[in-house]
């Protein structure tokens, strides 16, 4: 009980859980894990974060940060180790609306801060499904992506500085607002992505960009898959680049969600085509968003117009176009569904890969033609973020069976190794993927990972067990 009471003495015994109240802190969102932690500390600022570090260290007790618990891996599961939630650390510092950017803590909530930057005329644009809840501090620490990555690139590419404290308690200093900056490594970028396994991220400096003053969102019906990848090309051609979402629903997908949930409407008056695509266009120029004589937004008139030639061409074989901020949100919703509908269903297999582009097709006739063989008896969904070429690969077995899963999981790695993809886009790695990564992750890169940790954190208490495969 020391470890509580030292805890107690450096938090308030009010931020210090334990018992009956870490019920929601044993609860994981992919239901694949149970955590158990023996206490939760919840430090208000950087100084308590570095007590607590310091404190864990004394008691050789390993240290696991969380944020919004909506991860997908597992990278907030341990028995018996001290959750640090960085819930209180949640103060938008400043918004400098000049200079486009927000200095923030790492538990402020993604939509909060969504909301701040809209107060400012401005936008931060990283966006999906948990952005109620998801917190800074877990996106930074799993490099979250979303559905806008196409237009303005993970959280990687958003952020300019961080502050972390290291598993000994020193405060790291990175918190640069500069654009440009190459006075030796860049740090910051070892713990974006790091899981909490280097240190533990207690602000930031993050990128806004002007908010869009008008959206045009379709759904259409694209030939194929191929056609698709070739229709993104032509709408950013003609629209000059300013296609900010490019989601694929095949016809499975659209089978599901009708199954799971029936009182979503689907496009096309429940006509099924294969290929699928949510598309959406953004603009902030007036010429582009202002309404016309007769209400026409020339934002929408330019997706329409395009879409129209498309059909023309035959590369389109049918398109709805949101003419309503309720029937863009109606779109949207359905691919927002795509975890609910997911985990809805059990045993499931996810994978989250990225691929180049061009052999997102290639993928999808790889592993049809290789999953019979390894269970003749499953279903599959999937749902990806196109334009990046991000796909969320899910299997349903015939059975719940480990030897099956992994079997599953090496052979859909095997298609993403032959065509050169990664076997993890956006969601991290955690405990879930430590064995692909064993198998799959270049024995230099981890050799040099574990240096890093190494250095970093010797007595191995941040995190430990997760990412870096023993």
């Amino acid at each position: 009980m020391s470890l509580i009471t030292d805890l107690a003495a450096a938090l308030g015994a009010a931020h210090v859980l334990t018992g009956d109240d870490l019920a929601r802190y044993r609860a994981e969102w992919s239901g694949h894990y149970e955590p158990n932690p023996a206490a939760v500390a919840r430090p208000g600022s950087t100084a308590e974060v570095v007590e607590v570090l310091r404190i864990a260290a004394r008691h050789g007790v390993p240290v696991v940060p969380v944020a919004g618990l909506t991860g997908l891996v597992g990278g907030a599961m341990t028995t018996g180790g001290l959750m640090l939630s960085v819930e209180r650390l949640n103060r938008i510092r400043d918004i400098r609306a000049e200079t486009r950017i927000a200095v923030v803590e790492a538990g402020v909530v993604l939509s909060r801060l969504h909301d701040a930057a809209a107060e400012q005329g401005l936008y931060f644009p990283l966006w999906f499904g948990a952005r109620g809840s998801a917190m800074i501090g877990g996106v930074l620490s799993t490099n979250a992506g979303g559905s806008n990555v196409l237009r303005y690139g993970s959280t990687r590419a958003l952020c300019l500085g961080l502050e972390v404290v290291l598993a000994d308690g020193r405060v790291l200093n990175l918190m640069s607002e500069l654009h440009k900056d190459n006075s030796g490594y860049d740090l910051k970028q070892l713990f974006i992505g790091a899981e909490g396994t280097l240190g533990v991220i207690t602000a930031a400096v993050m990128k806004l960009v002007p908010a869009p003053r008008a959206y045009a969102t379709a759904t259409l019906a694209a030939r194929s898959l191929p056609d698709a990848l070739a229709l993104l090309n032509r709408l950013r051609e003609a629209t000059g680049g300013l296609v900010e979402a490019f989601e694929y629903m095949p016809a499975t997908y659209m089978q599901r969600l009708s199954e799971a949930r029936p009182d979503v409407a689907l496009p096309f008056g429940g006509t099924r085509y294969e290929t699928n695509i949510l598309v959406e266009i953004a603009a902030t120029a007036p010429r582009d968003c202002t309404a016309g004589d007769d209400g026409s937004i020339p934002l929408t008139a330019l997706l329409e117009d395009t879409l129209a030639g498309l059909i023309e061409e035959g590369a389109v074989l049918d398109a709805e176009i949101a003419q309503t901020e309720a029937q863009r949100l109606a779109m949207w919703q359905r691919r927002e569904l795509a975890a609910e509908i997911t985990i809805a269903r059990q045993p499931t297999i996810d994978t989250d890969i990225a691929l180049p582009l061009h052999l997102v097709p290639a993928f999808f006739a790889g592993i049809e033609a290789r999953l019979p063989a390894l269970d003749p008896g499953c279903d599959t969904l999937s749902v990806a973020h196109l334009g990046d070429g991000n796909i969320h690969y899910t299997v349903f077995p015939s059975r719940d069976d480990p030897a099956l899963y992994d079997a599953v999981v090496e052979g859909v790695e095997d298609v993403v190794q032959e065509l050169g993809g990664s076997f993890s886009a956006e969601h991290g790695v955690g405990l879930s993927k430590r064995t692909t990564m064993a198998r799959r992750k270049d024995p230099v890169a981890l050799s040099v990972m574990r240096a890093i940790k190494a250095a970093l954190d010797p007595a191995n208490l941040m995190n430990p067990g997760k990412v870096i495969p023993d």
